[in-house]
Order: structure tokens, then sequence, then C-alpha cells
């Protein structure tokens, strides 16, 4: 199939794109990488009357350090984090998921905004975002404005960006300390959509006590999911008294609307989850032991 007739329109700047959006109101779709939005309007999931195509607005390109955490622009490709020092060095939860990230072309071409602004809850960026507490700016006509990670995703698909706003980039806090992270997941076969996963962060204090925490569920929702409950039970307690299963169990213990298709029945789901979690748990808490 061929996606629906649209219009095509490629900005220079960040700004000029933001204006276009404000312009053309709900006909107009940003296109960043296109990885989702092009198959989508290939098989006519959806349809947009506009397209704004932000590939090539140098402004949202990079990584930077920016106030003790590194800083990513939108436009920044997985394959550029994949092969960046600096993620690698500040960011070892988002550099351990990147190769999750479909395959290698697709990791050339799709980029970090793309993948949180589309907000898939099988994706693995927002769930590391969730996880470490990350901050995306968005721009519009009245200026920017930075929302945290937890009030970003809203819904299948649906973020607090306005129709008028561009995600630009996220601040990814960067972890010091005796920290350790990890990212299991199940699929079919690499570089598919996760059936179940997890991308955990740990923080020991020098008493071996849990100083802080952050679990990011993968394909267990209709939103892309932090497991709370679990994050909580775990923070304050001595690591050798906490049960990798329970933090599993207590991680999906909550959860509503798990996907159920033709790869795996809620109830499969579920049960993958908790195996994913407790097993990122214990080798994030094993790193953060030995660092």
């Amino acid at each position: 199939m061929k996606p629906a007739p649209f219009d095509y329109h490629r900005p220079e700047t960040a700004t000029e794109a933001v204006g276009l959006l404000a312009e053309l109101g709900d006909e107009a779709k940003v296109l960043a990488g296109g990885q989702s939005l092009i198959p989508m309007l290939a098989l006519r999931l959806t349809a947009f009357g506009h397209l704004v195509d932000v590939g090539r607005v140098d402004g949202l390109r990079g990584i930077e350090r920016r106030n003790g955490g590194l800083w990513i622009g939108a436009g920044t490709t997985a394959a550029t984090v994949e092969r960046s020092a600096d993620v690698a060095a500040a960011l070892p939860l988002l550099a351990r998921a990147t190769p999750f990230v479909g395959h290698f072309q697709i990791r050339n071409r799709g980029t970090v905004g793309g993948s949180l602004a589309h907000a898939d809850p099988a994706a693995e960026y927002p769930a590391v975002a969730l996880a470490l507490d990350a901050d995306l700016e968005a721009l519009s006509p009245r200026g920017t404005r930075c929302i945290p990670a937890g009030a970003f995703f809203t819904g299948l698909w649906g973020t607090a960006l306005e129709p008028d706003e561009l995600l630009t980039g996220v601040t990814f806090p960067a972890w010091s300390g005796r920290c350790g992270f990890a990212v299991e997941e199940v699929a079919r076969r690499h570089g598919d959509f996760a059936i179940a996963g997890a991308a955990v962060a740990v923080e020991l204090g020098g008493d071996d006590a849990v100083r802080r925490c952050g679990i990011g569920l993968i394909g267990l929702g209709s939103t892309p999911v932090r497991a709370g409950r679990a994050e909580a039970a775990a923070t304050g307690a001595t690591v050798g008294d906490v049960d990798a299963d329970e933090v599993g169990r207590l991680a999906v213990a909550d959860l509503d609307a798990v996907p159920s298709d033709l790869h795996g029945s809620a109830a499969y789901r579920t049960r993958v989850g908790a195996v994913t979690v407790a097993r990122a748990w214990s080798a994030a808490v094993e790193e953060a032991r030995g660092g």
C-alpha cells in the first residue's frame, strides 16, 4: 500500500518547524527518522495532511554534558548514541538499551526524540527515560518548557506534547557512586519489539542500602510504565535483604491493560515481565556491589 496524499515541509530551524506546526494544526505530523511513522502511513494505519520533516535541523542533533547530566538532541540517531563514549561513560543504561532498538538499519535512521515522542510502550528508550528520571525539552511559539518523563507519556502513542510543540532534546541525569545498570528483555527475535522487558538502575550506599533505584518496564502496558511499587519497597533496604523475585513480582503486581496478542497473552507477558525485572535487578545489584 501507499500513504494517503500529504504535503511535505522541510524547515531549516526548530523555530520554523514549530511555526509550521502552529499554522497547520492537527493536520501536521513531525517526521524525524521515520522508522515508525512511515510504515504506519504506508499501511494507512494513520494519515496526515502535512508532514514536517525535522531530520536536517542541525540544532536538534548532538550529545553534550550539561549541569551534571547528559543532553541528547531529539534528532540524534540511535546509532550515534550507540557509538558515543560520553553515553557509555555517563549513561550506561541508555548505552545497554540501544542495541535492543530494532536492527542496525533502524538505528542508523531512527532518532532518540522520535522514539520518545512515538511513545510506544514496547520501545526501550521510554523505559530508560522513566527509570532515570529524564527531563524532556519541548519548543513551541510560546517558548521552551521542560516535561519530566513521568508526566510525558499519557496514553497509547500519546504524550503531553501540544500540537504546536516540538521535542528538541532530553536530559538524562548521570548517576554516580556505587551504581549498577541492566536491561533484560524477551523477544521472538533480536531486534523485534519485546514481549516483555525491563531497564533497571540501582545506586547503593556504603552500607549496601539501596539509596535509589529506577525500574522501567517494556511492553507491559498501554503506555510506558515505571514500577513505582517495587522501587518503593526496595529503596532504603539493605540490598542483601531484597529478594530479586519479590522485586519482579511487585513490579508487575498493579499493571493495567497488559497487551494480549498472538505473541503472548496478558498473563504470559506479566509472568515474563516479572522474570526480566528480577534478572535485571540481580545484574544491576551485582554491578553496583562490584563498583
